[in-house]
């Protein structure tokens, strides 16, 4: 589809509300939004994670960086040759946080020890900050289908999954790990993120059919494919950040009208009143040790161990404020500094299992502040616009509000997730780029929000 020069900026601004989203094709529409590209990973067919502090690269290294360089080009001639670019101040104000945080990466180049990594990593992160301030200002003057935009997201899942799936029957050590305690886990290894891409369908999915924004036998089947894919992981806390996501759902939309309130009321009390049997009848504690895979109460309450890391992370960063530096300060600090045993072999350990606590480790207090008003910031952005009724009659309207819920619930699940892993802050890895994309979707929808705002109060002010 030929897409008009002044995506960017114009002197002819039609009413935001007037304008109908355009359906593209699968690839049409990679092609004209290539940020989501980025959520493929790409895939990489190989048994382990290399280990880049320790200077191992391979072919598949130079494909995740050329994927991304290639699109990263495309953001920067597009930003470069516009004449001027416009955002509402609200956007811009999350865009400066994202870039001075990735400044404060930078910076901690100097005293990490790895610096060569560190610089690496840094260099990855703005580049994906480019890519993501280009689809904002891109989508701002013209805007896609934000509900396709979900189901092509959810394509994007369902293909890597199947892929995840062949890899599995081709080489099993892949996509799969064996731990003592927790069983046969399929998590996807390097092919695909299996925990994430499986929550996301289920969630999606979920939300389709509750509003009807599909065939509800395809939503169903689509929402069943996700949760199994979801307990094959074996993963705790992607099952709970999934059964809150679902649980906030199912709320959201039982209060969207009274009809469906007075249906859920009883509905939950059976809910309620069956659970509390099946309890009865199994044991709650059978459904306990099933819940945490048979893990001793010490392993519980060390959170698999993780908590002895976040002590590590904490202390480290009361003693050196500025952190350790980008990604490469903590895995090389940490399995210097370790010497206790752990449930965890540490030279496996690339994170600190916890987002809040990896941007602590990579830049200090500091980062961690900007990280998380940029991350309140959002949510209220979120939050203004899908509480309020819609602007006007017009359907683009509607379905971006409605979109816009759904995204919301997407990042949630990757706020609540975070609380046990840190893959989301680590460039190059998958989920990195998933946080990403609907974090640059929201802030793509708030804008349009924002300008159909605005074109409504100008027009009765005329």
């Amino acid at each position: 589809m030929k897409q008009s020069a002044h995506w960017i900026n114009s002197d002819e601004r039609p009413i935001p509300e007037a304008l109908f989203f355009r359906r593209l094709s699968f690839v049409r529409f990679l092609l004209r939004y290539p940020i989501f590209i980025l959520a493929f990973g790409p895939p990489l067919l190989r048994s382990e994670a290399i280990d880049a502090t320790k200077g191992k690269i391979d072919i598949w290294s130079f494909l995740q960086v050329g994927l991304l360089s290639a699109i990263a080009t495309r953001a920067i001639w597009r930003l470069v040759a516009a004449k001027s670019i416009s955002l509402p101040k609200q956007i811009r104000s999350v865009l400066r946080l994202a870039f001075f945080l990735g400044f404060l990466y930078l910076a901690s180049i100097e005293y990490s020890p790895g610096r060569f990594v560190s610089a690496a990593y840094s260099i990855i992160n703005l580049l994906t900050l480019i890519c993501v301030a280009e689809f904002v200002v891109d989508v701002y003057r013209n805007p896609p289908d934000w509900i396709q935009c979900l189901f092509h997201l959810r394509l994007i899942a369902l293909l890597l999954l199947a892929l995840a799936l062949v890899a599995l029957l081709i080489d099993p050590k892949l996509v799969m790990v064996i731990l003592e305690g927790a069983g046969i886990r399929f998590l996807g290894g390097t092919v695909a993120p299996v925990i994430l891409i499986c929550s996301m369908i289920a969630i999606i999915s979920a939300f389709n059919f509750l509003y009807s924004l599909e065939r509800r036998g395809k939503s169903a089947l689509l929402f069943l494919v996700g949760l199994a894919g979801v307990l094959s992981t074996r993963t705790r806390g992607g099952e709970i950040a999934l059964l809150l996501c679902l649980l906030i759902l199912i709320i959201g939309w039982a209060k969207s009208s009274r009809r469906i309130m007075t249906l859920f009321i009883p509905g939950f009390i059976a809910f309620t009143l069956l659970s509390g049997a099946l309890v009865g009848v199994v044991g709650g504690g059978r459904i306990w040790s099933t819940f945490n895979r048979g893990e001793s109460a010490e392993g519980i309450a060390s959170a698999s161990g993780r908590t002895e890391i976040w002590k590590f992370v904490i202390d480290y960063s009361i003693k050196h404020p500025q952190g350790m530096g980008y990604v490469a300060g903590f895995r090389i600090l940490f399995r210097n500094y370790w010497t206790l045993g752990s449930q965890i072999e540490t030279s496996r350990i690339g994170g600190a299992h916890n987002n809040y606590l990896q941007v602590l480790a990579d830049a200090g207090w500091l980062a961690l502040a900007v990280y998380l008003i940029m991350l309140i910031k959002i949510v209220r952005l979120a939050l203004r616009f899908t509480k309020q009724q819609p602007l006007s009659r017009y359907a683009p309207d509607r379905e971006s509000r409605d979109a816009l819920r759904c995204w919301l619930l997407l990042l949630i699940y990757c706020f609540v997730d975070g609380m046990d892993s840190s893959d989301m802050m680590i460039p190059m890895w998958p989920s990195y780029y998933w946080q990403y994309i609907i974090i640059a979707i929201i802030l793509g929808i708030s804008a349009r929000m924002i300008a159909a705002s605005r074109a409504r109060h100008l027009i009765m002010a005329k």
